[in-house]
């Protein structure tokens, strides 16, 4: 039996005293994990220990008792709790080497408090909260699931920089349903001129999301830097800023679930190339491009909703050279720049496009990996080669074009 987490986001619309609440949730929850993660560093560099969870816990009591941090008990405790727990579980992460350093929250970005069934209850579709005696509104954009029926583990409130609430219900579900099987495999090279290249030849053409509103955006941060610091024009100018990053977030989301959700409804298994954006994105000149793609995220869509469908996802090492082989022949390139984008093969003298030869080069070695569990590196004698015998093509004489 597999278990899987679904959630369900949606808009909130808090009235003035739910807001005012949850703001001051909100400002609890930072508070709690800014004085927990100074304690901890500071104990870390003065005495070479951590802090478990229990001293942490222990610590949140102890400073509910004092006249200075009283008003932590104004709120659910619950939240408080769980950015306990949060910053437990991001330390691990960070000393296992999966996360970087857990950082101080601002009070300038996005804001959340988690609740847990003994902080909420659902009854008729309706939403109550801890420390609150009205329902909370929020419009439902899923008519195929009832909401009356809803039985979620976790509420999630946020409020986002523009100004706007969010609430999401984490929903634990079992066996989910497969998608049909349809005989297919495909092989994805991501890239920038091009989102994706299939090696079925398709072409998926970059977006570029934030490229059509930097000239807003630049406009929007410019009016912005002329506001006096403080000022009620500053923090309309703000939000601006962020209603406009709000929009190129949205439609980059947009394009990348409809994207992975089409190629994980018509494959099987599916071979992408593990890369390396943390590394990339050091390129001065391609870092806001790259960054704009959304290659992570991508591939976190294509992980789960793999494994939701019931589908293979094959991640291709990253130091397998799958531009520079031929996926005819094997043959590989000593030196191939990133402006060629297309080469003719020395050996067979097959015409590859970069991209497209790249893509099938991925789909043969994620099938090799998914068959074998065969591990896919640079310098391996053995070549991923097409996956169908080919005839032998005539050599092709002529200056390839770039």
């Amino acid at each position: 039996m597999i278990s899987v987490r679904r959630a369900y986001k949606c808009r909130a619309y808090p009235d003035r005293e739910q807001a005012a609440m949850l703001s001051r949730t909100f400002g609890c929850v930072r508070l709690v994990w800014n004085k927990t993660l100074a304690e901890r560093h500071r104990r870390y560099h003065a005495e070479g220990k951590r802090l478990s969870y229990k001293e942490t816990d222990a610590a949140l009591t102890r400073w509910k008792r004092t006249e200075e941090l009283a008003f932590l008990s104004e709120v659910s405790s619950v939240p408080l709790q769980q950015t306990l727990r949060h910053q437990h579980t991001a330390f691990a992460n960070f000393f296992a080497g999966r996360s970087r350093y857990p950082r101080f929250k601002s009070r300038n970005g996005r804001q959340s408090a988690h609740y847990t069934r003994s902080a909420f209850r659902m009854r008729d579709g309706n939403l109550y909260l801890a420390k609150t005696t009205t329902p909370l509104e929020f419009v439902w954009s899923w008519p195929d699931i009832d909401i009356t029926t809803l039985n979620p583990t976790m509420v999630i409130i946020s409020r986002e920089p523009d100004g706007r609430w969010y609430v999401t219900f984490a929903v634990d579900t079992d066996d989910p349903v497969p998608e049909p099987e349809t005989g297919h495999t495909v092989g994805v090279d991501l890239g920038v001129k091009d989102f994706a290249v299939t090696s079925d030849g398709e072409r998926i053409a970059n977006p570029r999301h934030l490229e059509r509103k930097a000239r807003n955006l630049a406009r929007y941060q410019r009016m912005m830097a002329r506001k006096q610091r403080g000022s009620v024009n500053r923090r309309k100018a703000k939000q601006r800023v962020a209603r406009a990053h709000r929009k190129v977030h949205n439609t980059r989301q947009d394009f990348l679930h409809r994207t992975s959700t089409r190629l994980v409804r018509s494959a099987d298994v599916i071979a992408v190339e593990d890369l390396a954006v943390k590394n990339m994105v050091g390129n001065k000149r391609l870092a806001r491009v790259i960054s704009d793609c959304g290659w992570g995220e991508f591939r976190r869509q294509l992980e789960y909703k793999t494994e939701r469908a019931g589908k293979t996802l094959v991640v291709v090492d990253r130091w397998y050279p799958s531009s520079k082989t031929c996926s005819y022949c094997g043959h590989l390139l000593g030196h191939l720049k990133l402006s060629v984008r297309a080469w003719t093969c020395p050996n067979c003298r097959t015409r590859h496009d970069r991209d497209h030869n790249a893509a099938k080069n991925i789909l043969a070695a994620g099938l090799a990996v998914a068959a074998c569990g065969a591990d896919v590196r640079r310098g391996e004698l053995a070549r991923a080669r097409s996956a169908t015998k080919q005839e032998t093509q005539p050599a092709r004489v002529g200056t390839p074009r770039l």
